[in-house]
């Protein structure tokens, strides 16, 4: 009994002394455009684990809804990633996340579409104090493919390049433990 106890008081003694290897957080992205009357916003918390200073694990849950040209859409994603971190210098900390993603689209009353892709997205990261960093993600290298090719709806079935847009931006936090 006495060594079970001893066990566990150091099996939480390790893990209460790497506590900073584990964080979340998440990103909220808000999108109006009031000439083509269209509102998005995507809502993603995320997870992950740093195995050290230049290697993390995660991954994102995603929610999204899209309302254009009078047509209401929501969607699901989930991206797990690799994160290579590449350059700090004091508070800041580049890196570049290694992601696939699988999607669900569903337009309301309508079907519902598949889509993946496999990539890459470059990032910044700035250490506020010793448990928050705020995060941010521009652009994606990749491939992507739309598994429910629709002429309508997505009328580009596979493509493969760099995507800069706004829509690609994503603003957010994380919280190491």
């Amino acid at each position: 009994m006495k060594k079970g106890l001893l066990l566990v008081v150091v099996m939480l003694a390790t893990i209460a002394a790497k506590a900073q290897e584990v964080y979340v957080g998440g990103s909220l992205n808000v999108w109006r455009n009031s000439t083509g009357n269209t509102t998005s916003f995507k809502i993603a918390p995320e997870i992950g684990y740093n195995f050290n200073e230049t290697w993390a694990l995660g991954a994102e849950l995603a929610y999204g809804h899209e309302y254009a040209n009078k047509v209401s859409m929501n969607s699901f994603d989930f991206a797990p990633y690799i994160r290579f971190s590449y350059y700090e210098s004091g508070i800041v900390r580049l890196f570049l996340d290694g992601t696939a993603l699988i999607g669900l689209d569903k337009v309301k009353d309508g079907d519902t579409f598949k889509r993946g892709q496999v990539g890459l997205r470059p990032g910044i990261a700035v250490k506020l104090n010793d448990n928050f960093s705020f995060i941010a993600k521009y652009g994606f290298l990749g491939y992507r493919r739309n598994m429910d090719y629709d002429e309508d709806y997505a009328p580009i079935k596979h493509s493969f390049g760099l995507n800069l847009t706004s829509e690609d931006l994503s603003i957010g936090f994380h919280y190491a433990f």
